[in-house]
């Protein structure tokens, strides 16, 4: 953004504080000179004075800039403010917030009035969800289109992922997330697992959690991989229409590690067959080695297995989760543990051999 004129600031003042709303001056916080509007855009405050019904009154605007501690994204900086609107009116002596809004594509000054809660439109899609496909295959067998499918999802990962760009910290910050955020590894040790849990006590956890600290330090060498991602690309988050699919959900932001996408689909290949065999083997290993072999085949991809293990280790955190998984058998449970402690113990993952890593 530019700068904001002296219109647009008025429109704003009465869509926000009513007809009687009138603009005074806008310039520079030391002083009211209307050069200061130009500077607005980038981060400088403004201030204005403003008469409402004849009361003469003074207001700072001020645009959070982008930066590289978690503020890369548009909805991060929302979320700052939104905060800030939302609480500094609590606190003792803090200053005191008169209005929340944004910046449209066409310059205009748009007022979030009485907010409680977002929401989002999205358009109606045909089809059905991937995970009542795998529940087929483990009833039924595999079908005609079944591979093919799996295959599709390699391509289409491929494609997503053939999008580069070149940001040292954005990449460090998807790893940190990996690890430290409340929806990822940290998160669901601390909230998707009973305290004292027989079946994976904390001295594991705690063993499991100094691993992936190393495991950090060692990928911050990667931040030349950074690629566009979807972020949570499972059979909940898929619709299948005949031989077509569409997807949803696109989470943890724009940009990461191929590696999170590719593993986050093949372990729920495992876990169909961990539930049905006690291992990955049949049908599901069938499609398991057909999405790998296509991914690789389409990216050339290889380094993709030094990087993966924290990322499994993530995914089978979630489908391990008593939780939200409550009926697994303890061998599937057991079989999961053993996965994501043993795939962290060497550099590179073994994709074509992982019934070795749940022993």
């Amino acid at each position: 953004m530019n700068g904001i004129d002296r219109d647009r600031i008025e429109q704003y003042l009465e869509k926000a504080f009513g007809q009687g709303a009138r603009l005074l001056a806008a310039g520079d916080l030391g002083n009211l000179d209307e050069q200061g509007m130009k500077g607005f855009g980038y981060g400088k405050p403004l201030l204005v004075r403003f008469s409402l019904d004849g009361e003469e009154r003074e207001a700072v605007f001020s645009v959070m800039k982008g930066d590289k501690y978690g503020h890369q994204y548009l909805w991060d900086r929302a979320s700052v403010l939104m905060f800030q609107y939302f609480t500094s009116d609590r606190l003792e002596r803090h200053v005191r917030p008169l209005g929340l809004g944004y910046v449209d594509e066409a310059g205009e000054l748009v007022p979030v009035r009485e907010l409680k809660e977002f929401f989002i439109v999205n358009e109606k899609l045909e089809g059905h969800d991937y995970f009542l496909d795998l529940d087929r295959i483990a009833r039924e067998g595999l079908s005609d289109g079944d591979l093919h499918l799996a295959a599709d999802f390699a391509r289409w990962l491929a494609r997503v992922h053939s999008e580069k760009k070149q940001d040292r910290d954005l990449y460090w910050r998807r790893i940190r997330n990996l690890i430290g955020s409340d929806e990822c590894i940290l998160g669901l040790i601390d909230e998707a697992y009973p305290e004292d849990y027989a079946a994976f006590p904390r001295r594991r956890f705690e063993e499991l959690e100094a691993k992936l600290v190393r495991w950090r330090w060692k990928l911050k060498e990667y931040h030349h991989r950074l690629s566009a991602v979807h972020g949570d690309f499972h059979p909940w988050n898929v619709l299948v229409n005949g031989s077509d699919f569409r997807v949803l959900d696109r989470s943890r932001g724009e940009w990461g590690e191929p590696g999170g996408d590719l593993c986050t689909m093949a372990i729920n290949y495992l876990l169909w067959s961990l539930r049905s065999h006690g291992r990955l083997e049949g049908d599901f290993k069938k499609l398991y080695d057909t999405y790998f072999e296509t991914y690789v085949s389409e990216t050339g991809d290889t380094e993709v297995f030094d990087v993966m293990a924290p990322f499994i280790v993530f995914r089978a955190l979630v489908i391990a989760s008593p939780e939200w998984y409550p009926d697994h058998a303890p061998e599937v449970r057991r079989g999961l543990f053993n996965l994501m402690e043993n795939v962290l113990d060497e550099e590179t993952f073994d994709w074509a051999d992982v019934n070795r890593y749940m022993e």
